[in-house]
């Protein structure tokens, strides 16, 4: 028989090794768990990976750096941050998501607390409208009370039905609690080519003015990009209450990219494929793609967003 001096050893080693392993401090590394209220996001190495990966976006990186810090600082803020990202492809939306979810859930696309819906993918039939509107709720829902800091980015809104992003519109509201949950410290990201085309005039006319790219502040385009986008039915936020009720933060431009932020981007790309970079082939690249007006050729069509497609051509290079 077992010396009750031992039995009671055994449960105390095997309570304090089971205290041990289930500590946050332990159990987090190797399970990934919803940050706490002391989490902070890294302001400095966001910056430098916006600076470093992202061209052409001065107006981005600084709206959104300076709006999440801001978010991140209050400790009980009164509302969900929300964007609404806007322009062509291939300038960098999707980059930046990206980039941010990775900040604040290093898993990034990966994370549990990361949630990315696609209009064709997610909510393919008009017909189905009001399911989605439900299932959109309850899945929101579920996860934020599951971790009150989820990001949740929603690609291709100019696909999206009309009304059905009108669904969350209480997630995103002034409420301290929607049926119990807390959605105050949620982000909400959208992405969107539609306003795309107000946009590139703006630029284009900046530039036909003689004015510096980096000098186009948000309030340059912000208003015209949020008119502009309540009314148009393919925004996917044509006459959407979360405008009527000023509920998006920040519509953010992403302005056309000119000849040398394409460079910058094949540049990025061959480093990020450890190869050396050599500027023929960066102008070889660069040469293959198409630009626009017609006549002064300024702007890149595509963004960046072939770019990779057309350096594998000039591997063997």
């Amino acid at each position: 028989a077992l010396e009750p001096f031992s039995v009671g050893l055994a449960i105390g080693v095997a309570s304090a090794l089971t205290g041990y392993l289930s500590h946050p401090r332990f159990y987090c590394r190797y399970v990934e768990c919803c940050p706490g209220a002391e989490h902070r996001l890294n302001a400095t190495a966001l910056k430098a990976q916006l600076d470093t990966k992202l061209f052409g976006q001065h107006l981005a990186k600084d709206v959104v750096l300076r709006a999440v810090m801001g978010f991140q600082s209050n400790p009980s803020p009164k509302k969900p941050l929300t964007f609404s990202l806007h322009g062509w492809a291939g300038t960098g939306k999707n980059f930046l998501s990206q980039i941010l979810a990775e900040h604040i859930h290093p898993a990034g696309l990966r994370s549990k607390f990361v949630h990315l819906f696609l209009a064709t993918l997610h909510f393919p039939h008009h017909s189905q409208l009001h399911i989605y509107q439900e299932q959109l709720k309850n899945w929101i829902r579920g996860n934020v009370s599951a971790c009150p800091q989820s990001v949740f980015i929603f690609d291709e809104m100019d696909k999206m039905h009309l009304g059905l992003i009108d669904a969350i519109k209480p997630f995103l509201d002034y409420y301290e609690e929607v049926d119990g949950v807390s959605y105050r410290k949620a982000i909400f990201i959208f992405l969107s080519n539609a306003g795309g085309d107000l946009i590139n005039k703006a630029a284009f006319d900046f530039w036909t003015s003689g004015k510096q790219r980096e000098d186009i502040q948000l309030k340059d385009l912000e208003p015209i990009l949020s008119v502009g986008v309540y009314n148009n039915k393919n925004s996917g936020l044509w006459h959407s209450s979360l405008i009527d009720r000023n509920l998006i933060d920040y519509f953010v431009p992403f302005l056309p990219l000119e000849h040398k932020h394409v460079k910058m981007c094949v540049r990025a790309e061959m480093v990020a494929r450890g190869y050396a970079v050599d500027e023929k082939v960066v102008q070889a690249v660069a040469n293959e793609m198409t630009f626009f007006p017609k006549e002064q050729r300024i702007y890149s069509d595509k963004g960046c967003k072939t770019v990779q497609a057309k350096l594998d051509i000039h591997e063997d290079v």
